[in-house]
């Protein structure tokens, strides 16, 4: 029997360089960089921060462009409740939930998974929750050409539920819209379904 593996990679020189880095922030803060609990900290957290800002190095465009096909459904797509895990860029603390994605095709429609991947592209970056609602419609608009595109991301962010105006209950609603969506009967379609408990 093998033994447990990791399979991610990192760029290792930017590894040592972010290391470095944390080592003296840790310094800076007042700890001990070199107590038993902190000497591999400045490591893990630089392969963590590759990690969370991977959508760098992918391009989302080319992600739905792998999985468009040809068809001439024309009724409104919807995926729903996809996770979103991303960081803020102004403190660089987490923000998290869920976001909503619908379009209604014209002459192509893309894999459903390729839209989760979408997601994950621009939220693995450094991120505004506004910012990252529109690009993801402008991607979708863009490459594939739909009647209309419908976002809606709804997160918590943990700079204002650790720090500042400390409100743990808080959710952060943002939205964008195309084409038909920009229609109130089709926009209403869009959030009554985003909001039903249909299975």
């Amino acid at each position: 029997m093998g033994g447990y593996k990791k399979t991610e990679q990192y760029n290792e020189a930017v590894t040592t360089k972010l290391a470095s880095s944390y080592k003296m922030v840790l310094a800076e803060l007042g700890e001990n960089p070199m107590r038993e609990g902190l000497l591999k900290t400045p490591e893990r957290v630089a392969k963590a921060m590759q990690y969370l800002t991977q959508g760098y190095d992918q391009n989302p465009a080319d992600i739905l462009r792998s999985a468009m096909f040809a068809e001439p459904y024309d009724q409104m797509v919807l995926v729903k409740d996809i996770e979103v895990y991303s960081m803020c860029e102004h403190h660089l603390l987490p923000f998290f939930g869920k976001a909503h994605i619908a379009y209604i095709p014209s002459g192509h429609i893309v894999g459903l998974s390729k839209l989760p991947r979408v997601v994950d592209a621009f939220s693995r970056r450094l991120q505004v929750q506004e910012r990252l609602t529109t690009e993801i419609r402008d991607c979708i608009q863009e490459t594939l050409k739909p009647k209309g595109v419908a976002v809606v991301i709804e997160c918590s962010h943990l700079c204002m539920q650790m720090r500042g105006i400390q409100k743990q209950n808080s959710i952060t609603t943002t939205s964008a819209f195309t084409g038909e969506f920009l229609l109130d009967t089709t926009r209403s379609e869009f959030m009554k379904l985003i909001t039903s408990n249909l299975k």
